[in-house]
């Protein structure tokens, strides 16, 4: 007799949370006898089921442990919901920002190559745009957003990121070279949130927090930006407002806080964006 369709999908679903676990993940994944176990359920069902899970790659097998793992399709449908989860999230959070919390600026930026894109921005009433920051590419080595978006690279890493890239360029106080700029990245990195002070340009600072995604990776960031004049005496009380605004946001996004901000030994290796 053929399994009823909705028995079968529960039963996938059940054997995909069970791969999930924290015990599953901390042993390399389990074999058909443990799942069976789990779930209470027959060994041969839950065989089948697997079977049908490899071949769509939502699990994978091990060759040499026979233990399932959950496979690359999971993590490719995970991080597609993310991306959209992360606009649809940002917004309200964006428009707090400025309209109760600090009334600056506000933008939520993503890391493209050594620059970084604007994809979002939130505008007080009181501000006359002079540029149209959303789809604009700025310098990541010397924005708030670019530190936090590398906020977890190590020297090497920064150094094939801004291979050829003209550190001199920019405001008085831009990092001259990769290792100033490393210097100041594990500043931000023991504080949560990133600060620079006539980086950019002269007259302009800036704070931004890491917004992460449910591997514990950076996948975007919060930034406010100002004249000097105007958030330059509170800049540090604007870096924790905007640290709180992107830990609420990954937690939207499906960080669940075991990873902490900064650099564990257990931490992801980061990529370097092509």
């Amino acid at each position: 007799m053929a399994d009823d369709p909705s028995s079968s999908l529960r039963r996938a679903l059940d054997l995909l949370d069970g791969l999930a676990s924290d015990d599953a993940v901390a042993q390399g994944g389990w074999g058909v006898n443990r799942l069976a176990a789990h779930l209470g359920r027959d060994k041969s069902q839950v065989s089948r089921t697997l079977r049908v899970l490899a071949d769509a790659s939502y699990i994978e097998r091990d060759a040499e442990s026979l233990r399932y793992r959950i496979g690359w399709h999971v993590f490719a449908l995970a991080s597609r919901a993310a991306d959209q989860r992360l606009l649809v999230a940002a917004a309200p959070v964006l428009r707090r920002l400025v309209e109760h919390d600090l009334g600056e600026r506000i933008h939520l930026t993503v890391l493209k190559g050594a620059e970084v894109l604007t994809v979002m921005t939130e505008a007080p009433s009181h501000s006359v745009q002079s540029v149209a920051w959303a789809g604009r590419l700025v310098p990541a080595h010397n924005t708030s957003s670019g530190r936090s978006l590398v906020i977890d690279f190590e020297r090497d890493d920064l150094a094939r990121l801004f291979a050829g890239v003209e550190f001199q360029v920019g405001g008085p106080n831009a990092p001259r070279d990769v290792d100033e700029l490393y210097d100041r990245i594990r500043v931000a990195r023991r504080a949560g949130y990133a600060i620079v002070d006539e980086e950019f340009e002269p007259g302009l600072v800036a704070a931004s927090a890491p917004v992460r995604g449910f591997r514990g990776d950076v996948v975007a960031a919060l930034n406010v930006s100002g004249p000097k004049f105007r958030l330059g005496n509170r800049l540090a009380i604007a870096g924790h407002v905007v640290k709180a605004a992107a830990d609420e946001l990954s937690r939207q996004v499906g960080w669940d806080g075991r990873t902490p901000f900064g650099f564990t030994d257990g931490a992801i290796a980061p990529e370097i964006p092509a």
